[in-house]
Formats: structure tokens, C-alpha cells, sequence
């Protein structure tokens, strides 16, 4: 791949790799005409032309439509831009300054995996909503790979060296795959979505009648059916999890390449994103409840342009590692922030004290609202065990939330923790700071609290120091860029001198 390259076509094997993705469309045609043409007794030797001829027009169609956006669709690189042409109706001319690449995004789902090809993602470091990816779908994949090594200006791994990685997957990490709530939810999703194709097909008559009969067996013998179900779904989450995790973290490895870190991930679908680190502004990692229990957590890269998907994807573009032990993630997010975390300050006992006092109350309010206006009901009746299981949690909440609470300033990062159900720790990179936001609440003030925000433009644009002592949260932003909120703390001593 050499820069100053004429307009080059995409990958004509596209047109194979569409007509085998339309089949999927063929099969629910085929299911719908089937439903319709038996309806009206059709013979079967009608039916089946019909299917077929449906079957073809699809595919045709298909492949008509990847034809017109093949012939439509140029790119080329030059020394300065990579560029690209495209639309049938509606013509675009998107132009990329190669000095503004910051990652390149590698995917083939099975069927381009079969072909040779691979979707390339190029992204400058802005938010996709922005309009700052261009897609070449697909490439050959060795064109791919070789587009991929020169827009980030990288040699060949012979000519680079190939060292060890930052991190590599080992298979006894799915064991955390089942410690996620999908794993209790996930055969109840499995079954309405299996009901909704199941009334798609034609048979929905036949999914509710099962439905029904499966509700009359709970309903006649649940101390039976009950548990039955629970293990049931248990099995078919774990499964599902366990499934989930090795398609999509299959063949895991992280590198550090010369200015950039390399993920590579996917059995079925593979994944390859390579990421320049003058984009990083730090790296998240975080702890679910049921990971924390385990001894887990997962590291994410807090980075400019990186987050979830606005289009139909949903998986989180920013993460780094599957669920990993705890103790390997903390080494993973050193290695990757250039810094280890330094010990956490823990925030003052007021801080803790507002949260048990918003528990309680909160408590307090949900039990008398459940009692009145006749609170002997409560006695020998189940009534009270909604709102006690409701203020437990509520304490056990504030309880945790509070332990969670810290921060800490290193020589490279701010670093912050919070959360009681998903605990994040933040390590932010202090150059990455653009500006502070400083807010009291009226019962902050009264506590001697305050909230200290820091805004970047990376990750979610900002980070919270939540209910740090104020005299400490003023230093704490102060230290941590210098100069920047001098002016504030100046006139904020005025301010006290003249009162």
C-alpha cells in the first residue's frame, strides 16, 4: 500500500458475501409465503415454485443493489488524505487529512471471514455522531492490513519487533462470564424473542398455547414448577454467558505498538482496533457488584471519540479487557496509563453520614406510606415484606456507596472512586483537564461538602470528585492543574476576608 495510489475500487468478492447474507432474508419470505399460500390451499408444488422464485428475486435484488454501490463507491489514499466516494442516488466526497487518523478499526463478521474481507473503520478522533468515521466495506483483507500500517504510519511486525503483550487471553476468565444479571434475565429475553419469531413464522396460536399450558402447570403445582423454572433459566443464562464471552473474546490479545495500542478479540466475528495513545486521557476500571464479589473487574480506555456506537451496534468500544481478576486488571490499567493507582483517600464521615440519613428517611416514608391508613393490616399478613426488603436495600446502598467513596492525586492522574451497585475507579490524566465545575447543594454546605467536576474531552467529558471535604476538594483541584483555579480560590479568600 503506497500513498499517491489512483482510486481504487472495494473488494468485488462483496457481491458472494451479500448473496449469502441475503439468505437470511430468503428464510423469512419463505416462512411468511408458506403461512399465507397453505392458508389458501395451495398445492405443494405451487408453493415451492412460488419460494423459489421469491428465493431468487431476493438474492437478485441483493446483489443488484451491492453492484450499484460497488460501481459507485471509490477511495483512494495520497500523501496528504484518504478519501472516498460513494452513494448511488445521492453522491458524497468525504475527505479524511491523514494527520488526523487517530485508529483504525478492523471487522469481518463469519460470512466476510469466509471471503477474505474486512469492514475498515477509520476514525479521527471525534465522536461518531460527528460524521468522523469513514467505512470501506470491505476490503481484502490483506489490503486492510496493509492500509491499516500505513495511515498509522507503522512498519511491518518484522521490521517493528514482536514483544510480549499487555495482555493475553487465558480461558479461565469465562469463569466471571456468568456474574452478570443477564445470566439471570437472559432465558426470559430468550423466550420473548423466541415468542416474536415464533408469531413471525405463523405459529403463534401454537407459542401461546404453550404458553398457557406452562402457566397452568405453575399455577397447579408451583412448589414444583417454581424451582423447576429458576434452575431452568439459571442453566440457559450461564450457558448464554458462557457462549457471549467466547464469541466475542475469543483469541484476546492486547499489544503496545510503537505510539498506539493494538486489541484484537473474536471467534466468530474478529475484531482488530488499533488506538493511538496521545488520544488516551486515562482508563476506568470497573467493578459490578456480582464481578466485585467474584474478585473481578474490566478496564476501559477513557479516550477521545471512543464510547458506544450511535448506529445498531452495542457493545462498548472503549473496553479493554474481558472480565479479569482484579489484582490482573489493576496491573493492565498501570501498564496501559503509563502510572500505577496510588492509595485512595477515603472521604469524611459526612459523607457517609448523608447517605444513612437519606436511607432512612427514604425508608421511613416507604414504610408509613405502605401502612396508612391501616397499619394493624401489617400484623400477620406478608404486606410488610415489600417495604423492609425496600429499606434494607436502601441501607446496605448508602452503606456501600459510602465505603466506595475516594480519590487520590498521582504524579500523572487524578484518580476518583464512587458507586455502590457498579464501582467505577477513575484514573483521569491530569494533561487531559480542561476545566473545573465546583457545586454545593444546600445539605453540602451545611456538611462542609462539595462536589468537584473535572470536564475533558474524552470518555463520558467529565468526572466527579462526589462529597469531598471542601477545604480538600479546592486543594485537590488546584493541585491537580495548576494555575487553573487560582483566580477562583483568590477571590474566594477576598471574598472571606472582607465578610
Amino acid at each position: 500500500m503506497t500513498a499517491g495510489d489512483g482510486w481504487r475500487r472495494l473488494s468485488g468478492r462483496s457481491l458472494w458475501a451479500s448473496a449469502v447474507k441475503s439468505l437470511a432474508l430468503v428464510a423469512g419470505a419463505t416462512a411468511g409465503l408458506v403461512r399465507f399460500l397453505t392458508g389458501r390451499d395451495w398445492p405443494v408444488g405451487g408453493v415451492v415454485a412460488v419460494c423459489a422464485g421469491a428465493a431468487v428475486l431476493i438474492v437478485a435484488a441483493v446483489v443488484a443493489y451491492d453492484v450499484l454501490r460497488l460501481r459507485a463507491t471509490r477511495w483512494r489514499l495520497t500523501p496528504d488524505r484518504l478519501e472516498l466516494r460513494s452513494g448511488i442516488t445521492t453522491r458524497q466526497h468525504r475527505s479524511f487529512p491523514r494527520d488526523r487518523v487517530r485508529s483504525v478499526d478492523l471487522r469481518a463478521d463469519p460470512v466476510n471471514r469466509v471471503f477474505g474481507l474486512t469492514v475498515v473503520k477509520v476514525g479521527t478522533g471525534e465522536h461518531a455522531a460527528d460524521g468522523s468515521e469513514l467505512a470501506l466495506d470491505p476490503l481484502d483483507r490483506h489490503e486492510a492490513e496493509a492500509l491499516r500500517r500505513t495511515l498509522l504510519r507503522q512498519e511491518t511486525a518484522e521490521e517493528t519487533g514482536d514483544g510480549p503483550p499487555l495482555a493475553e487471553l487465558r480461558w479461565s476468565w469465562i469463569r466471571y462470564a456468568p456474574l452478570s444479571v443477564w445470566t439471570f434475565t437472559g432465558a426470559a429475553v430468550l423466550l420473548g424473542a423466541l415468542f416474536k419469531a415464533l408469531g413471525s413464522f405463523g405459529v403463534k396460536s401454537f407459542a401461546t398455547r404453550l404458553a398457557t399450558g406452562l402457566w397452568e402447570w405453575v399455577v397447579a403445582q408451583p412448589l414444583l414448577a417454581v424451582p423447576l423454572l429458576l434452575a431452568a433459566n439459571l442453566a440457559v443464562g450461564v450457558l448464554g454467558s458462557v457462549l457471549l464471552f467466547a464469541e466475542a473474546w475469543g483469541r484476546y490479545r492486547l499489544d503496545r505498538e510503537p505510539g498506539r495500542l493494538r486489541l484484537r478479540r473474536g471467534l466468530l466475528t474478529t475484531r482488530s482496533l488499533t488506538l493511538e495513545e496521545r488520544r488516551l486521557r486515562g482508563v476506568e476500571l470497573g467493578e459490578p457488584l456480582l464481578l466485585r464479589l467474584g474478585g473481578a473487574a474490566r478496564v476501559t480506555t477513557i479516550a477521545t471519540g471512543l464510547g458506544r456506537k450511535p448506529d445498531d451496534e452495542t457493545e462498548d468500544a472503549a473496553a479493554l479487557t474481558p472480565p479479569v481478576p482484579r489484582a490482573l486488571a489493576l496491573r493492565i490499567a498501570a501498564r496501559v496509563s503509563g502510572a500505577g493507582l496510588p492509595p485512595l483517600v477515603p472521604h469524611p464521615p459526612a459523607a457517609r453520614r448523608r447517605r444513612v440519613v437519606r436511607a432512612v428517611v427514604a425508608a421511613a416514608v416507604a414504610v408509613a406510606a405502605a401502612a396508612w391508613p391501616w397499619p394493624w393490616v401489617w400484623v400477620g399478613n406478608w404486606v410488610w415484606v415489600g417495604p423492609v426488603v425496600v429499606a434494607a436495600y436502601g441501607l446496605w446502598l448508602a452503606v456501600a456507596s459510602a465505603a466506595s467513596l475516594g480519590h487520590a492525586l498521582g504524579a500523572r492522574h487524578l484518580v476518583t472512586r464512587r458507586g455502590a451497585v457498579v464501582r467505577r475507579t477513575i484514573a483521569l490524566d491530569r494533561r487531559g483537564i480542561a476545566g473545573w465545575t465546583v457545586t454545593e447543594s444546600f445539605f453540602q454546605r451545611r456538611s462542609g461538602l462539595l462536589t468537584v467536576t473535572a470536564t475533558t474531552g474524552a470518555g463520558r467529558g467529565h468526572y466527579e470528585v462526589v462529597d469531598v471535604g471542601r477545604g480538600e476538594g479546592l486543594e485537590l483541584a488546584a493541585r491537580a492543574v495548576p494555575g487553573l483555579l487560582e483566580p477562583f480560590l483568590a477571590r474566594e479568600r477576598q471574598l472571606r476576608e472582607k465578610q
